[in-house]
């Protein structure tokens, strides 16, 4: 049986019951099956969005286009003829004179890329005590004794040290469910930090960095210089870097971040957000094939650090679309590349225009935790738990 009370179970996990929550109906526009896990929003059930996804997705793409317009985003990216190819993602914006890659940060201007780069970082950073809530605390050398003494302070939790959390405000997906839209507010709208400046904010309490938001992506060259700057003003003290990525930057400036974190001890978060291409379209607007490729590529350095990891993956748990089948593929797909990879389950929560889903329920949880572990992944966790809802099947 599943706690009731919002306890914490024998097996570590805690529930928050949400009795207020309405129990709304969606309906599938195709087959018309009605369910409290089909949105509305996106107007199609997971099952008619992979077998008719040709039929379906013009009016999805219309959803992920309204999304767009609001923020002042292109809503597709620019194929101009004339236009300067942005090499740092798998859009491969060619972006006119004056007008903006799919991201947002990224332009041209006076016939040259800007945007990102390492004078111009469009970000928020602040100091979060440690050990935080991260992706990867359950095998991070800042909540445990991993890595200790070559990249940790200490055998145990770094206690009275921080994080360096470094929030980028541009994506090269529109995620219906981004659990931090806010940031699309900012994308336009810039208040310039440069590497420089950011590195600057790494002080001798400060043991890691981790480049998220949005994500890192789009801004990699300011991220990668501001790591190359405080790594080398730490002079050998533990500062790791960490990046919690979709995975979409092209391969070079891949493996210049697996460069930085594999030295200092960090990670990358791969956050693979769906195995069947036509429901990762439908929930992101883009293809999931650079992110899967990327995630093979690296696990190619795995050998030559096994702990702390390297690479950890995770998933978002969206009610019906984010099920335990695509968990079991994503989780064949990593243990097929090494089963010692770390895999992270992550509880969604209504949020940006996907608002009439509910919370990931208790069952749809354990549905997937053992699926990923059937798959035979040795390292299989679930986050978030505090967010869990009732059971509504």
């Amino acid at each position: 049986m599943w706690a009731k009370d919002g306890k914490r179970r024998s097996d570590g996990l805690i529930f928050i019951l949400n009795l207020e929550e309405p129990l709304t109906m969606g309906t599938c526009r195709h087959c018309h099956t009605r369910d409290r896990t089909i949105s509305d929003v996106v107007g199609y059930c997971a099952g008619c969005i992979r077998d008719h996804f040709d039929r379906v997705w013009p009016e999805i793409e219309a959803v992920h286009h309204r999304s767009r317009a609001v923020h002042g985003l292109p809503a597709r990216p620019p194929n101009a003829a004339d236009g300067i190819t942005c090499p740092i993602c798998f859009r491969k914006c060619r972006i006119p004179e004056g007008g903006l890659g799919y991201c947002g940060v990224r332009s041209v201007e006076g016939g040259r890329l800007k945007g990102g780069r390492p004078l111009e970082g469009n970000l928020y950073a602040y100091h979060d005590p440690l050990p935080t809530n991260c992706v990867a605390d359950f095998v991070c050398p800042a909540g445990g004794k991993r890595g200790y003494p070559t990249f940790s302070v200490c055998p145990g939790p770094e206690y009275g040290f921080r994080n360096l959390a470094v929030f980028y405000h541009a994506c090269s997906f529109n995620c219906l469910y981004c659990q931090n839209s806010h940031f699309r507010d900012r994308t336009l709208h810039p208040e310039t930090v440069t590497a420089q400046a950011l590195a600057d904010e790494v002080t001798e309490g400060t043991t890691c960095i981790c480049y998220f938001g949005g994500d890192p992506g789009p801004q990699v060259l300011h991220a990668l210089e501001a790591s190359r700057l405080a790594l080398a003003a730490a002079k050998g003290r533990v500062l790791r870097i960490c990046w919690e990525t979709n995975g979409t930057v092209r391969p070079p400036f891949l493996m210049r971040m697996a460069e930085q974190s594999l030295r200092s001890g960090g990670c990358i978060k791969f956050d693979i957000k769906a195995w069947n291409d036509e429901i990762h379209h439908a929930l992101c607007a883009a293809s999931n094939s650079q992110t899967l490729e990327n995630v093979r590529r690296l696990s190619s350095l795995i050998a030559e650090r096994s702990d702390p990891p390297l690479m950890v993956a995770s998933t978002l748990l969206v009610p019906g679309y984010v099920d335990e089948l695509e968990v079991s593929h994503i989780a064949r797909f990593l243990a097929g590349l090494s089963r010692d990879i770390p895999y992270r389950l992550l509880a969604f929560y209504p949020s940006c225009v996907l608002r009439d889903l509910p919370n990931t329920s208790q069952a749809h949880a354990r549905r997937c935790l053992t699926a990923a572990e059937k798959a035979g992944l040795k390292r299989v966790s679930m986050g978030n738990v505090g967010l869990l809802g009732l059971d509504y099947t």
